[in-house]
């Protein structure tokens, strides 16, 4: 069957639309398509964490999200309503809050640049000539069975298949991946409304109390969202329910007046057992769902779009072998365990209810505010700085890396599958939007009088015209983030590091380019 589309993506929602975009802006033939008949209006997902920021700065949309979305500087923690903590976020590791819809109209604008669209009204029914063996290479395609809303039905072969479907997802029902997992007991409460009287704009709010944890998120244009555990007895979520527990738990003053949406949920911690089986992969929702603690969701789902929209793209292209795309599951799956256990404690925190529960955890925070660990060490994590993939192979490192490997365990340090410095990433021109999204960047540390450890270089680049070669500026290299000694980073087209080596390791960064790209003379 004559296929025109190189990827079919099923589900349009912020996932998916990324994963579009992030193919097409690489020459890749995207179809996209989403059962649903119109966009989505609630404002579900709100928060953009720093590293999602960057790839949409990247993709040419983060100045337009700044300017609509609002910034949250800090978490401010309350035990019956006294002040408990703050964790305040300077400007580089601050998340920014914009409503879900807003997020996929600007994705949807950015697609539409792009020569993509959506086809609305379409589901996806069957996938045929799936390959269970895992191998990449065992088929040539896969052959989706669609249904158009006039009840057209359509065969379409696509050399690959991305379920963005949600957390109900067709494609990983067809494939059998199971969802492994738990349910949490309780239902949660949810009201985005307008208010008369003041909560920060730029702060978001825990009151934790006996009866249960309030949560006050800010949001553009005045709105705020109160989060709870439904009251005892259950029954319809409303806005005088949520004044309620506002009046007894939150800050006094405030009255909900005009409602925006409102909804009764129930939080699963879930995630597939596989993310690709063959040539189909699953990413977002239809991946994994947790907790909204720390809203890491849709970044999550965001983040999977990126990582594996370059590396399809590379095998597609010719520049890379299929043996790449076999990184994208253990990749994806391992940030997302770490996700899944971080929200996961969360969550419980804010069930606390027992004296002595409620005495340590108010203790912890006490600990967390006055020794500054939480701003040190962990709101970069949540800020995405500190997202890391392991290596998988030792060609990956520095013959000697016990300097390097002490340095990346270092606060903004660089290490292998760890990534870039955005700051000196964009100093040095290997980030930003005018930069081509299929090259590799080889980063040097080189004092300017060795001219022959740099022809060597230049050889080795010859071989693989998709490398870019570049100098670090030396106010970059002198920040401390990087290993003092000369030598190279290899950053993929993601921004992630690749390899890192010093002088005398060339012979490992020719077997690490070959273990990941394909010179012209073998595609």
């Amino acid at each position: 069957m004559p296929t025109d589309i190189d990827v079919l993506v099923v589900g349009a929602g912020p996932t998916g639309l990324l994963a579009a975009c992030e193919l097409l802006r690489r020459g890749i033939r995207t179809r996209l398509i989403d059962r649903a008949t119109t966009p989505m209006h609630v404002p579900k997902a709100l928060s953009l964490w720093p590293r999602v920021l960057d790839i949409l700065e990247d993709l040419g949309v983060a100045d337009e999200v700044r300017d609509v979305s609002v910034p949250v500087r800090a978490f401010s923690y309350f035990s019956d309503r006294k002040p408990l903590a703050s964790f305040t976020f300077t400007d580089d590791l601050a998340a920014r809050q914009l409503p879900q819809p807003e997020t996929e109209r600007i994705l949807t604008e950015r697609l539409r640049s792009l020569g993509g669209k959506i086809e609305r009204g379409v589901r996806l029914l069957a996938l045929d000539d799936v390959d269970f063996s895992g191998r990449i290479d065992a088929t040539d395609g896969v052959t989706a069975i669609l249904e158009h809303g006039d009840g057209l039905v359509e065969r379409v072969r696509a050399p690959f298949v991305i379920g963005a479907d949600g957390a109900g997802s067709s494609v990983r029902g067809q494939l059998g991946i199971g969802f492994e997992g738990t349910t949490y007991e309780m239902a949660f409460a949810l009201v985005d409304a307008h208010i008369e009287g003041y909560l920060p704009p730029d702060e978001i709010m825990y009151y934790q109390a006996p009866s249960g944890t309030l949560v006050i998120v800010p949001q553009p244009n005045g709105v705020h969202r109160f989060l709870s555990v439904m009251p005892d007895g259950g029954g319809e979520v409303s806005v005088p329910m949520m004044q309620a527990l506002l009046d007894a738990r939150g800050p006094r003053g405030v009255r909900i007046t005009e409602p925006v949406w409102q909804t009764v949920f129930r939080v699963h911690a879930r995630r597939a057992q596989e993310f690709r089986r063959g040539r189909v992969f699953l990413m977002g929702d239809a991946a994994h769902v947790h907790s909204p603690a720390g809203g890491q969701g849709m970044n999550n789902g965001l983040q999977d779009a990126h990582n594996l929209g370059w590396k399809l793209a590379a095998v597609i292209r010719g520049e890379s072998p299929s043996t790449l795309l076999d990184s994208y599951g253990p990749e994806r799956s391992e940030s997302t365990r770490r996700i899944v256990r971080d929200t996961d404690i969360q969550t419980r925190a804010w069930m606390f209810n027992g004296p002595a529960q409620v005495l340590a955890r108010d203790a912890a925070f006490r600990f967390l505010d006055r020794s500054h660990v939480v701003s040190r060490f962990y709101t970069p994590v949540m800020a995405g700085r500190r997202l890391s993939y392991a290596p998988e192979r030792d060609t990956q490192r520095p013959a000697r890396w016990s300097a390097c490997r002490l340095r990346g365990r270092l606060p903004g340090g660089a290490k292998v599958g760890g990534t870039f410095p955005r700051r000196a990433a964009l100093a040095a021109g290997a980030a930003g939007p005018e930069t081509d999204p299929n090259r590799w960047v080889l980063a040097l540390r080189a004092p300017a009088d060795d001219g022959a450890w740099m022809r060597e270089i230049g050889h080795i680049a010859t071989r693989w015209p998709q490398l870019r070669v570049l100098r670090l500026p030396r106010g970059v290299v002198e920040t401390g983030a990087f290993c003092g000694r000369q030598g190279y980073h290899l950053l993929r087209p993601d921004g992630h590091i690749a390899a890192h080596g010093h002088r005398d390791d060339l012979d490992r960064l020719e077997a690490e380019l070959a273990a990941v790209l394909l010179s012209p003379s073998k595609r």
